[in-house]
């Protein structure tokens, strides 16, 4: 199937009018001019890599809507995963917690998320895009080494991030925002919820000593089975240094710009949030991913908490990136697919996948078709598809 006519946007550049060639879900050939004949005509067009979404968190979202109003698994990953294909993302990691202490409690629990990550792995084959695990796991989580074992070693996760939600640091360093917060949602006293910090903050000193020898068990464990580590919410230059001797080779969500500084030094990738880029700054006050892209520390944009604030984001830091639209691009795609130790994705390239997204940049951007291993997984109707190549008789049309 040959592609032809659109603005092709290659790792280190924009080809203004060309095409490519997809043969049995592989890119096989790329021309820098159009082809006579082609199968699809896209009348200029970009035509850009597959993004890749190394941290979602909307599976829970989708699985229980509602407070304590749980949906089908089956329906729930039925409906993230046309949700990312509409947005251009080929390749997602569902992030998925181990945080029974949290906000969410009873959705992160061993038993919830346990089910969740098992589900995602078997419902694979049947998806419209590829999906992948993101395994959250809390540093006071106590049960934590033992379910890296559990998980990893039968092979169902595919990123593990460590993180500490500790109050008092990290993304909860204003304390007095945070009683207010729990006061408010838990309908408890202000003094209830001071006291509950603090007794956070003792148990996390307590166990300090412990908890670094079971974070490099952990980190040792996933290097033997060559599963990444990404470090989350680092505020400082000795958590960066700490997470980097331990072996993660991202840091999640710098807090500061000297986090994100620190770690770009060290050979770490910095990720952030598409949203917090596409807005301009993070919703909880910490680092704007804007300000790490204009000091040349932004290296991975994840869809955090809403994918189709992918592409916009992309076309917003399009327009300070050194790189233009190419750099800004492979933010999304070729930096991830490398941090993540995707070589068969990433960028338009004869001899990868042919995962590929149609859009058109104007204003916030609008994504017209999507491919995933060169079939149609979704088309919005604007272009005129063949009927080849298609893995779902009930390709996604939406308007």
């Amino acid at each position: 199937m040959w592609l032809s006519n659109f603005r092709i946007v290659l790792a280190d550049r924009v080809v203004e009018r060309g095409a490519l060639r997809i043969e049995d879900g592989v890119i096989v050939e790329v021309s820098e001019t159009a082809v006579a004949n082609a199968d699809v005509e896209g009348n200029g067009l970009l035509l850009m890599p597959g993004m890749i979404d190394m941290h979602g968190d909307m599976i829970e979202r989708e699985v229980e809507p509602r407070p304590g109003v749980r949906m089908p698994m089956e329906m729930g990953l039925r409906d993230l995963d046309m949700k990312l294909a509409t947005s251009g993302i080929t390749t997602a990691y569902a992030s998925l917690s181990f945080a029974p202490g949290s906000t969410y409690g009873h959705m992160r629990s061993y038993d919830v998320t346990s089910e969740m990550i098992r589900a995602v792995a078997a419902a694979r084959p049947n998806l419209l895009i590829d999906h992948r695990v993101h395994a959250r796991f809390e540093v006071t989580f106590p049960a934590a080494l033992s379910v890296v074992k559990e998980l990893v070693g039968e092979g169902s996760v595919d990123l593990v991030s460590l993180c500490d939600h500790t109050p008092g640091q990290g993304q909860y360093r204003n304390l007095d925002l945070q009683a207010a917060n729990i006061s408010k949602n838990k309908g408890i006293p202000i003094e209830a919820a001071v006291e509950q910090l603090q007794q956070r903050i003792r148990d996390r000193k307590e166990t300090a000593g412990d908890m670094t020898v079971t974070l490099r068990a952990i980190t040792q464990y996933c290097a033997l089975h060559g599963v990444p580590v990404a470090s989350h919410d680092d505020d400082t230059v000795e958590k960066v240094e700490l997470m980097d001797q331990l072996g993660a080779n991202i840091s999640e969500f710098p807090v500061t710009l000297e986090a994100a500084r620190e770690a770009h030094q060290r050979g770490m990738l910095n990720a952030m949030g598409a949203p917090n880029a596409l807005r301009g700054q993070s919703y909880s006050g910490n680092l704007s991913a804007r300000e790490a892209h204009e000091a040349g520390v932004l290296d991975l944009l994840a869809a955090d908490y809403h994918p189709s604030a992918m592409l916009p984001a992309v076309l917003v830091l399009a327009k300070s990136d050194p790189d233009g639209l190419a750099g800004a691009t492979r933010l999304t795609t070729l930096n991830p697919a490398r941090a993540l130790g995707l070589e068969d994705r990433g960028q338009i390239r004869a001899g990868l996948r042919a995962d590929l997204l149609i859009a058109s940049d104007a204003g916030v951007g609008r994504v017209h078709a999507t491919l995933s291993r060169g079939h149609i997984v979704y088309s919005d109707g604007t272009l005129a598809f063949a009927p080849i190549g298609t893995r779902h008789e009930d390709v996604i049309r939406m308007s």
